[in-house]
């Protein structure tokens, strides 16, 4: 069972209009394949369905229950005691949105939003941690929160989950990388990350998690995503730690992708 200490991203799922589009359009895109729908599961996702790459959990895919929820992708942090993070987060100027509940025997899951208003889950593991393989291709490899107030989003973290935050080198970028308290701060240890939402992007844009995954190629990726049906928010750019572009699938759920340059 992987271990993921406090506030690291453990899980990440997807909630569409379509689950079976969305089977096939992440089947071709990082080659997953779909099964292990036990009744615990099925609870957990809402009778969704498992994504698995070479055999190993990487996601969820899950039709949206409402059509006024958003097609989002959501990230989950770990914690050892949903209950008792769910408090700081209230104490912290966060919200409780759903309250932690019992997932059968897999775990604990609650949903919360911080002070800015973007929304991501809880997970206290119990038979089930969440990722079985992160970092490679077509898994999760990083998340980051973007924001328009930084400095209480930044207070919230530190406080709920005690993140250390570290500035990039390029000081006219305003992104903080965090790391889990406890270690080294920097980017050895960088577990996620805080950017802010700047008038570069549009007006309406909430606050919101952004999931990247990884891919051996990026502009391929992105290739075959347009291919696919999707759409290029941001087309493919280089940055100090690889190739990386932002995108949307074929029914509206935005993530990144990430092509790490070789060390």
């Amino acid at each position: 069972m992987a271990a993921f200490t406090e506030g690291m991203p453990c899980w990440v799922d997807a909630q569409l209009p379509d689950l079976e589009a969305g089977k096939r359009f992440y089947g071709d895109l990082f080659g997953w394949t779909y099964g292990r729908d036990d009744k615990d599961a099925a609870e957990r996702h809402g009778h969704g369905t498992e994504a698995f790459l070479d055999g190993k959990l990487v996601a969820a895919l899950v039709p949206k229950r409402d059509g006024r929820m958003p097609t989002t992708w959501g990230v989950y942090l770990a914690t050892d005691d949903a209950a008792r993070t769910a408090t700081r987060i209230g104490e912290a100027g966060g919200q409780v949105i759903t309250a932690p509940v019992p997932v059968g025997r897999l775990g604990t899951m609650a949903l919360a939003a911080d002070p800015g208003g973007a929304v991501f889950g809880l997970w206290q593991k119990g038979e089930q941690a969440g990722f079985e393989v992160q970092g490679t291709p077509g898994s999760f490899c990083w998340t980051e929160v973007y924001t328009r107030e930084k400095e209480a989003v930044d207070h919230f973290y530190a406080d709920v989950f005690g993140f250390q935050g570290t500035p990039l080198p390029d000081e006219s970028v305003d992104y903080l990388m965090w790391s889990p308290a406890g270690t080294e701060p920097g980017e050895d240890t960088a577990i996620g990350g805080r950017s802010v939402i700047t008038d570069a992007f549009p007006a309406e844009m909430p606050a919101h998690f952004l999931v990247y995954f990884s891919v051996a190629d990026c502009d391929g990726t992105v290739e075959t995503l347009t291919d696919l049906g999707g759409r290029v928010t941001a087309p493919p750019f280089d940055i100090p730690y690889g190739r990386m572009a932002v995108l949307t699938d074929n029914q509206g759920a935005a993530f990144a992708v990430l092509a790490e340059q070789s060390k």
